[in-house]
């Protein structure tokens, strides 16, 4: 029974899940932003350097072995797959979307040669194999093998070669010099696909070998000696090493989810990727030695994506990974690969009582345990220690479990800090935990709050410290209202023998002073606040009086009733501001106000009100001018002016 559904299934899967992108652990990782999808890596030994081809941005991303992007291949319509020439001069890609096959110098990135391919023929998968360059072309059961003849004069391509199977999708094509005459092909688009060796030491293959492994595979490496290869796929099956000569199976290596791609390094350590859906470990690691346990290390909290993107450098000392192709691709580089993940975790309270006993334990974990007696060193930071203070080591139990005791001398975040320096066979790693350590509240008090002042008034300020440890600084801060006076530190300095420290402020709007203690190890920081008001001046004038009189116990302005006076209100400035105009007469027992109202002040601070009309002679009367708060603004306290008394004659 033959079936393409589970490819096209997996592909909805991808585009419809909801995928985050958050790196984990690795050596290093870097963004490879000139690529936006990533389809088939090659790693350059002899100029370290590492193609990425990428068919979504039609183009081949040049980088260095950090995943620096040093250049790129551009004009290469959906480009698929990538192989090298054995000695690294050429770079041969696969062309997709042009119907051709182009040669690239590995030196200087320069186009040296291409090769068509047929029109419609759209090739996808190379391998490099006895002078010739062999490509899987076509789509699904139009699929077939060809070649380019790179010995002939004139390099000849030759289409058809496909003998003993009927390929459901382009095979996926594998070669390696130190088994010259074998070329491998897998039919990776159908589950009944199989592996298919063919022997192509005349020029033209022959089916050696052929076997069904249930299909769907996702990717593959030969070994070193180009003898076997391992496979990954299909389904959630291990990965699995086959004999070219026979596909008997070798050795099998257990994973827990959809292995995606595979790498052999120079002396067989196979590296896989799975699927990972779950987020609990991405890359495996499995030593040539298969009594000793997977090594697991958790990259990207991603899904990782298929395609071969994962390879061993040359000389087989590190790894490379390119993952999180949904957004950015990122270029993981695994330093050590072959040592086992060491995976650290530190557990302190949350928070604990200065100057007692608390307890941090925690646990050091690898694939490959560690014994018993392995030491860990053991850091405290802390507001006395700001560079941290060691508080030794200390050495692992069963399990990989570690506790101690620890009197913290400091209040405050207390951070506990736990390495493991690693050894022959496991990484180092680093962990800790921050507990919240009390401190006592001290004394603070800052005088005058609620209290009115005049404008301008200079007021002395005190703030008072109680007892503390060893900080003894205070800080007052003035903040007046108002958007346009910004917040001002007008005090700082240690407190004086009684604990006090003191300011004077000219009080021109109501003001919100501070008093801050920054704290210490001991005591908690601290501050308090003083909220005073400020009056504003106000000057009251009144012209066209034809004399003044002291009479009626103040001093009266005369005027003739053919004349308005002009009364003048003169105030601080302030943008939108305005004074209360009220009116009063005497009405042989009271005052009783007769006008009222608001008058905007000019940029000056004045405003001239004209009172007209015809009053009547002899009535008294007085008027005053007033600041009220909120009635055009509020950065000073309600004002009223002082009374001016006038009357009217013939």
């Amino acid at each position: 029974m033959r079936s393409l559904a589970a490819a096209t299934t997996l592909a909805v899967l991808f585009s419809s899940a909801a995928l985050t992108a958050t790196p984990a652990f690795a050596d290093s990782v870097k963004p490879v932003s000139a690529i936006e999808d990533a389809a088939d890596t090659v790693v350059d030994g002899t100029h370290q350097r590492v193609f990425i081809s990428d068919p979504s941005t039609n183009q081949i991303a040049v980088t260095d072995g950090t995943g620096a992007v040093i250049g790129t291949l551009t004009g290469l319509p959906q480009v698929r797959d990538l192989t090298l020439s054995p000695d690294d001069g050429t770079l041969y890609a696969a062309v997709y979307g042009a119907d051709k096959i182009v040669a690239f110098d590995t030196a200087t990135l320069a186009q040296t040669a291409e090769y068509a391919t047929g029109t419609g023929t759209i090739p996808s998968r190379l391998a490099y194999a006895d002078g010739k360059l062999w490509f899987g072309y076509g789509d699904q059961w139009d699929s077939d093998l060809g070649v380019v003849d790179l010995t002939a004069e004139t390099p000849t391509v030759t289409l058809g070669l496909a003998v003993g199977h009927d390929f459901a999708s382009p095979p996926a094509l594998y070669a390696d010099p130190d088994n010259p005459g074998t070329l491998l092909a897998l039919d990776t688009g159908i589950s009944s696909g199989p592996i298919v060796v063919y022997d192509i030491s005349s020029g033209t293959p022959v089916l050696k070998v052929t076997e069904d492994k249930g299909g769907f595979y996702k990717d593959a490496a030969l070994t070193p000696d180009g003898q076997n290869v391992v496979v990954a796929g299909p389904g959630t099956r291990a990965l699995t090493e086959y004999r070219l000569s026979d596909l008997a199976e070798v050795r099998t290596y257990p994973v827990p989810s959809n292995p995606l791609t595979v790498s052999v390094a120079p002396d067989g350590t196979v590296a896989a990727t799975v699927l990972d859906t779950d987020d609990v470990g991405d890359t495996y690691v499995f030593p040539t030695d298969a009594s000793k346990p997977v090594n697991v290390r958790n990259l990207s909290h991603d899904w990782m994506p298929g395609g071969h993107l994962t390879n061993w450098t040359a000389d087989g000392s590190k790894l490379f990974l390119v993952t999180d192709t949904y957004y950015t691709p990122q270029f993981r580089v695994v330093d050590e690969p072959r040592k086992y993940a060491a995976t650290l975790t530190v557990n302190a309270p949350a928070s604990a009582p200065r100057a007692k006993t608390l307890t941090v334990s925690g646990t050091l974990t690898a694939n490959l345990a560690l014994p018993a007696g392995t030491p860990v060193t053991v850091t405290r930071t802390d507001l006395e220690s700001p560079n941290g203070k060691s508080l030794g080591t200390k050495s692992l139990g069963t399990g990989g479990k570690f506790s101690f005791t620890d009197v913290p001398p400091a209040g405050g975040k207390v951070t506990y800090r736990v390495t493991y320096a690693g050894d022959a066979e496991h990484t180092g790693a680093t962990a800790s935990d921050t507990v919240d350590v009390s401190r006592a509240t001290p004394a603070l008090t800052l005088n005058n709050n609620g209290k009115v002042y005049s404008y301008g008034q200079d007021v002395k300020f005190t703030a008072h410290l109680g007892t503390t440890y060893k900080n003894r600084t205070v800080e007052i801060w003035a903040n007046p209202y108002g958007a346009d006076k910004p917040n001002t530190l007008v005090k700082k300095g240690t407190v004086n023998s009684d604990g006090n420290l003191s300011v004077v402020v000219d009080l021109k709007r109501k003001t919100e002073l501070t008093a801050k203690f920054a704290g210490d190890s001991r005591y908690a920081p601290r501050s308090v606040v003083s909220k005073v008001g400020a009056k504003v001046s106000i000057s009251t004038s009144v012209s066209g009086a034809y004399k003044t009189k002291y009479t009626w116990n103040h001093t009266y302005y005369f005027f003739r009733q053919s004349k308005d006076p002009i009364v003048t209100a003169t105030l601080p400035p302030y943008g939108g501001r305005t004074q209360l105009l009220q009116v009063q007469y005497w009405s042989g027992t009271s005052w009783v106000t007769t006008y009222r109202e608001y008058f905007k002040l000019d940029s000056a601070g004045k405003s001239a009100v004209q009172l007209t009309g015809t009053p009547p002679k002899g009535v008294r009367f007085r008027v005053r001018n007033s600041y009220v708060s909120g009635s055009g603004d509020s950065v000073n306290t309600t004002t009223y002016g002082s009374w001016k008394y006038f009357t009217f004659t013939s």
